[in-house]
């Protein structure tokens, strides 16, 4: 009988591990996802170098055959041009001119920038090129580094569509916890699950708040506060010692552009993104045969269903195609835009975004090649961290943070967040259904909730604390931001509301109660913010 093997062992360790150092080694985040994926196609090749090299190839280019990944890459170039064309028109200028008229401080223009992120809940690549994208040139204009620019859309992606009533993440984790083992003996629906589970999400919570008070109380500690020194002494909003370029052409000027043409464009953008997420499910009822037709699997449907059916990258594709046909026949319309222009403006924008769709592919790829098993050409990194959770006993007190840490480690080293739920969920459900029917026979959902939070939580944080993650590196873009610039600016933050974070789940596991978990991470959190407060007022003194 022949033993599948699931994952390399320790081994599994070395691709994003190797990944890592040569980042930071070298502030070149291309040859460090390239060197990442080449190590761990050694290691599944058992150091044959030329079937590796060849592997390597192979599976850059294969990425993009997955029909989830082109439509998303196609997001993103288009999504450039349809900046290149706001740019062009001198849309953008005008927005910035109006906004920067109006907010006339630096902690207006960044609560703008948070609530306007919270405002695009449906999806986090779009919630971070989108905001960026109209932000940018009023940020630029009060000094804020693109580095805090990337860090306020980094906050508000993932840590605001894992929240939200309706989003891309909610029916992703919804359809993770309703096939997990154990999950139908708690007798409660994956949405009424899920909405229970928003208050158990310490590091989200934790997170938000903390871009609130480091606004209002205006501190910055790490490379943050050099990035953000920099900026208001004038010597640049980013660091060139990144090998990373950042376009520094200038936003074009119009006299006819008016702010509601930046305004218009993406509203469009955002209706027909949210259109778009019922529109794929019921043409998907229709193509598979259980309608006739579009209105007759739209009338038959609840609306929630329809969200959860949807597939995420069709409907950014259709928004973004719609949206930019809608954008070119109103400029068209407003003759803010001649014919010629709109192949090159399109073009140019494809262009700009070739440095972020390069790294995003190598992302895609190294992913992978983490991920997968060994049969699946990968090595397993993720099966062997949850085998040895499963494998030893702990007691139901360590579970939650346990399966923080692991969840932080796992988003961390493979860049995904989605790959992290789709692997720890299905692995803690049933440790973690059991574990608290042990602990609380009278209540086991509390346990089952701060258990799965946890898994959920540490997924955001390696998410966004990853310099291989695709919300990562798109929140760099959108700010025009160097990759890893943002990555190490961002690290530190993200680290102290993670162990603000890990401390709460100690204490609620502990009195099993949320209020509890609260009140410890509360304690943490709010010791660190008068430290970093007053050691920031003394350095100003």
């Amino acid at each position: 009988m022949n033993t599948v093997i699931e994952n390399m062992g320790l081994w599994s360790i070395l691709p994003p591990l190797l990944t890592v150092i040569v980042a930071l080694a070298f502030k070149d985040v291309v040859l460090a996802l390239l060197s990442g994926i080449f190590s761990g196609l050694l290691i599944v090749n058992r150091g044959d170098v030329v079937i590796s090299a060849l592997q390597m190839v192979d599976r850059i280019a294969s990425s993009l055959c997955d029909a989830w990944n082109i439509r998303i890459f196609l997001f993103c170039a288009l999504l450039g041009s349809f900046v290149a064309i706001l740019s062009r028109t001198g849309s953008a200028y005008a927005f910035g001119s109006w906004a920067a008229n109006r907010i006339k401080s630096r902690k207006g223009t960044m609560f703008f920038t948070f609530f306007f992120g919270i405002l695009i809940f449906i999806d986090d690549y779009f919630n971070s090129l989108s905001v960026g994208t109209a932000m940018r040139p009023v940020c630029d204009r009060m000094k804020i580094s693109r580095a805090k620019l990337a860090y306020l859309l980094d906050s508000t992606a993932a840590p605001i569509c894992i929240i939200a009533p309706v989003s891309s993440w909610v029916v992703t984790v919804m359809s993770y916890v309703r096939k997990a083992e154990g999950f139908q003996e708690l007798g409660i629906s994956e949405l009424d699950f899920f909405i229970s589970l928003i208050p158990y999400n310490l590091y989200v919570i934790f997170t938000l708040l903390f871009v609130v008070l480091m606004i209002i109380f205006g501190f910055d500690f790490g490379p943050m506060a050099k990035a953000e020194k920099r900026a208001l002494n004038g010597e640049g909003l980013w660091d060139k010692g990144y090998s990373q370029s950042v376009s520094e052409e200038s936003v074009e000027q119009n006299e006819r552009a008016k702010p509601f043409d930046m305004i218009f464009p993406l509203a469009v953008l955002v209706f027909s993104a949210v259109v778009s997420f019922p529109l794929t499910a019921c043409y998907a009822a229709v193509k598979d045969g259980k309608f006739k037709t579009f209105s007759a699997a739209f009338s038959s449907s609840k609306l929630i269903d329809l969200f959860k059916n949807a597939d995420v990258s069709c409907a950014l594709f259709y928004s973004i195609v719609f949206s930019l046909a809608v954008v070119i026949i109103w400029f068209l319309a407003r003759r803010m835009l001649k014919l010629n222009e709109i192949s090159a403006s399109i073009v140019k924008g494809v262009q700009s975004m070739i440095p972020a769709l390069v790294i995003l592919v190598l992302a895609w790829t190294i992913g992978g090649v983490i991920r997968n098993t060994p049969a699946e050409g990968g090595v397993g990194l993720g099966n062997y961290l949850a085998t040895l959770v499963k494998s030893g006993f702990f007691p139901f007190l360590l579970l939650p943070l346990l399966v923080f840490l692991l969840s932080c480690l796992i988003a961390f080293s493979t860049g995904t967040s989605w790959g992290c739920m789709a692997i720890m969920i299905p692995v803690t459900m049933p440790l973690a259904v059991s574990a608290a029917q042990a602990s609380n026979p009278s209540a086991p959902l509390t346990g089952v909730l701060f258990i799965v939070s946890a898994a959920v939580g540490g997924a955001i944080f390696g998410d966004h604390a990853s310099p291989i993650s695709d919300t990562t590196i798109l929140s760099a873009t959108g700010a025009g931001c160097p990759c890893l610039e943002h990555v190490s600016t961002q690290l530190p933050y993200a680290l102290f509301v993670a162990v603000c974070s890990a401390v709460g789940y100690i204490g609620g596991s502990f009195f099993m109660n949320i209020y509890a978990a609260f009140a410890f991470a509360a304690v943490m959190f709010i010791t660190g913010i008068i430290i970093m407060v007053m050691r920031t007022r003394r350095l100003k003194a």
